[in-house]
């Protein structure tokens, strides 16, 4: 049976659950759903009372909060737009996205707001926001209405922010709901970062089946043990980095409570697989695919997995998949091609970008730029990119952000940066440098320390005399690739 389409406000999540049951913990507090609202609409009402008006961008940095938790649902209830912002960015990727998305409120710790140069004409810590009378209530917003703007990587340029209606999210939530049969008894253990559609869609669909999200951060994989026997939790998501250090963890019984793994961000290799399913055999395994600009996009049933690891399986409720030649007509069976995403989960455009937006949507649909097939068994499997984004630990890292950044440390001349498959991280950046001044090889590291979060690093750098240089004058990417391990 295919689910409800009707889409609501984001904010009426609110409503989905038994008014006593929980919704919501973080730490040693947990909100039920009646206390959930009640907070969206005192964190809504405190929002408007500082002059922001319908339309307006509101940032977050900060981690997994209860104020970053609500702010997603407070900012749709006032007409807001939410840009969360990973709290693993430094200062210039922080300032980028404050600065493209025009947000005029901030909410942040002070610590991360002291590290700015350039911030909102309102920077503020939000103390005090349950204490006032006031409390918004559910309203009628179209759900067409911009409600987000999640900021991912493209192959070139800095990260651009994705569009997302109150719509695309909430249909999102439906959809993810469906195919993985969450319900009221479900506990999801959110250990993804809030500011990815994937991470963000483990409170969203956990609230829209009338579950407990339970928001957690973790340093090290075995606080990700602990928690999920602490909190017996029984759905987990993650990215394939992650489950990597996962399956290395001894478990014993502390996974037992799990029902419901689930895949996206990058391919899950085949012996990761075949571990997880040997190490957590009472769990269902979804394998995914998606990418920011349609939000989730196909899913592996699991009763195949053990036969189709290598598969990411059929569109999800409310995506509408074709495989396209480059003229655009449609790739027979068996056929590789790009794959192109269409229906109500599609975001609206990119932020303030006609031009790149005009690139990959068009007529209602977007061109993912990965390669893909259907094979006769009718499943999807990806077969890579056409463009040269790196997928580190499910970050997806545009190059020419990583040579931006080494060329501003004053210690290289020229440069390239590439993706090396990595069993570990899915790939590591490998940058190719022409040294500039005495001591660049130290001067190049210490700025990297300083201004990029570890997923932006290079893992190598390899130094050069100079890069070699295309016919027309350009550095020639495929002559330096050819030299990149395999």
């Amino acid at each position: 049976m295919r689910p409800d389409p009707m889409p609501f406000p984001l904010d009426h999540l609110t409503l989905s659950g038994e008014r006593d049951a929980p919704a919501l913990t973080v730490g040693g507090e947990t909100l039920s759903y009646a206390a959930l609202d009640e907070a969206v609409g005192r964190m809504a009402d405190r929002l408007l009372s500082l002059g922001l008006v319908a339309g307006d961008r509101v940032a977050t940095w900060m981690g997994k909060t209860t104020l970053a938790c609500l702010a997603p649902l407070a900012c749709a209830r006032a007409g807001l737009v939410h840009v969360p912002i990973n709290p693993v960015l430094r200062r210039a990727q922080a300032e980028h996205i404050l600065a493209d998305s025009g947000a005029r409120l901030l909410i942040a710790n002070r610590a991360r707001m002291e590290t700015l140069e350039a911030r909102p004409e309102l920077a503020v810590a939000l103390e005090g926001w349950r204490e006032g009378d006031g409390a918004l209530p559910p309203g009628s917003i179209e759900p067409d209405a911009l409600a987000a703007l999640l900021y991912t990587s493209g192959s070139t340029g800095r990260p651009k922010g994705v569009m997302l209606s109150h719509a695309n999210l909430w249909l999102g939530a439906v959809s993810v709901a469906h195919y993985l049969g969450l319900s009221a008894a479900d506990r999801t253990l959110c250990v993804l970062p809030l500011a990815f559609d994937y991470g963000q869609n483990q409170l969203l669909s956990t609230w829209f089946a009338g579950g407990e999200a339970i928001a957690f951060d973790y340093l090290l994989p075995r606080d990700v043990v602990r928690a999920v026997e602490r909190t017996q939790a029984t759905v987990l998501a993650g990215v394939p980095p992650l489950w990597v250090q996962l399956a290395e963890q001894e478990w014993g019984g502390a996974g037992m409570s799990l029902r419901t793994l689930t895949n996206s961000g990058g391919h899950m290799p085949e012996p990761l697989v075949r571990r997880l399913r040997a190490m957590l055999p009472q769990a269902r395994l979804h394998l995914m695919y998606g990418l920011t600009e349609a939000f989730r996009s196909a899913s592996l049933d699991p009763e195949l997995v053990d036969k189709k690891p290598d598969a990411v399986g059929v569109a999800i409720p409310f995506a509408e998949l074709s495989v396209r030649r480059p003229d655009g007509s449609e790739a027979a069976a068996g056929e590789e091609g790009e794959l192109v995403h269409a229906g109500p989960l599609v975001a609206h455009g990119y932020w303030n970008d006609p031009e790149r937006t005009a690139q990959r949507f068009r007529a209602g649909a977007v061109w993912s730029g990965d390669r893909a097939v259907v094979g006769p068994d009718g499943l999807l499997r990806i077969r890579g990119r056409d463009d040269a984004m790196i997928k580190v630990s499910g970050h997806r890292v545009s190059p020419s952000e990583i040579e931006e950044a080494a060329l501003a440390s004053g210690a290289v001349e020229d440069c390239a940066a590439f993706g090396v498959k990595d069993e570990r991280l899915g790939a590591r950046i490998v940058l190719v440098a022409v040294a500039k001044g005495d001591g660049a090889h130290e001067r190049l590291r210490r700025w990297f320390v300083a201004e990029l979060p570890a997923h932006l690093r290079p893992s190598e750098v390899r130094w050069v005399d100079a890069l070699p240089l295309s016919p027309n004058g350009k550095i020639d990417r495929a002559a330096l690739a050819e030299e990149m391990p395999r």
